[in-house]
């Protein structure tokens, strides 16, 4: 069943009523795209955003849109970890569960740089964000039935360089470079997640979205670098729309046969297989005790 179909589908039922959802980088993209399909099946649901302006438009599009009162924002700087931490307690003093977690909010930029918790910018943002959120989430995650941990990682993952005693600090190579490292370090995320949710009834997968027609990545003709921006041109109309590329999301989020699923790497739906970088254990329990710290010194 399609996107589409799915949500068509599951609006006539509201099938999430009763599900607590929360979901980052929801004012944009695909996260916009499955805010909207959650929001239209019934889910109490609460978005993040760091615009205030923009998270609360978006609020208002989500309750005109679907008819439900039972979504709500908060605002926090995801590059920030003590701001994560508080938009975690904040949302516990909210619900008393959570049924599904995405972290979803991410970005690129033209060079790596140095970020406000003096770690390079796109780690932080890309990856630390999603880990101090869903460790700060923890207890409240496995004490919820068949609760979900979905992380949007990319294609991109494949050509990443983890340094676990350089990449957070490093402001050498390309912004390009950076990402991939980032979206490298969501899928040894997730294995690691997965491994430590082992005798709870919690999941956590990740998925890449495909090449989607977004804002994401938006800068300037020369932002990127000519290769980055050729590569991009190339690609620009083979693009998917944000619907298409929310659809592993909202599948690995709420369907039935995603719920088997532990520590998988999905692409259209299917378990893929990452790079051999990102099926390293060894490596993920490294990154696990390295996000710790960095956190904890944040």
């Amino acid at each position: 069943m399609s996107y589409d179909a799915l949500v068509e589908y599951a609006v006539s039922e509201r099938d999430l009523a009763g599900k607590v959802i929360l979901i980052t980088g929801a004012t944009d993209g695909i996260g916009k795209a499955a805010a909207l399909a959650f929001s239209k099946r019934g889910a109490t649901l609460t978005i993040v955003g760091r615009n205030r302006d923009k998270t609360e438009q978006t609020l208002a599009e989500l309750r005109a849109a679907s008819d439900n009162e039972h979504v709500d924002a908060l605002l926090c700087d995801l590059s920030r970890m003590a701001d994560v931490r508080r938009v975690a307690a904040e949302f516990k003093a909210r619900r008393d569960r959570l049924d599904v977690l995405v972290n979803n909010a991410g970005a690129i930029f033209k060079a790596p740089l140095r970020g406000p918790d003096g770690f390079e910018l796109t780690f932080a943002l890309n990856h630390l964000a999603y880990f101090q959120l869903t460790t700060s989430l923890f207890e409240l995650i496995t004490k919820t039935p068949g609760a979900r941990v979905v992380s949007t990682s990319s294609y991109m993952q494949a050509f990443g360089r983890l340094d676990l005693e350089k990449t957070h600090t490093s402001l050498k190579g390309t912004g390009t470079g950076a990402y991939a490292t980032s979206k490298l370090a969501n899928v040894l995320f997730t294995k690691e997640l997965a491994r430590r949710f082992e005798g709870t009834s919690a999941t956590a997968n990740c998925f890449e979205p495909g090449t989607v027609r977004t804002q994401f990545g938006a800068f300037g003709s020369s932002d990127l670098g000519v290769l980055a921006n050729f590569f991009t041109a190339l690609i620009k109309p083979f693009a998917i729309t944000p619907e298409q590329g929310a659809d592993s999301l909202v599948w690995l989020a709420t369907s039935q046969e995603a719920a088997s699923l532990r520590g998988a790497y999905v692409s259209k739906r299917r378990s893929a297989s990452p790079s051999k970088r990102a099926l390293d254990p060894t490596l993920a329990a490294g990154l696990w005790t390295l996000s710790e710290q960095l956190c904890a010194q944040a």
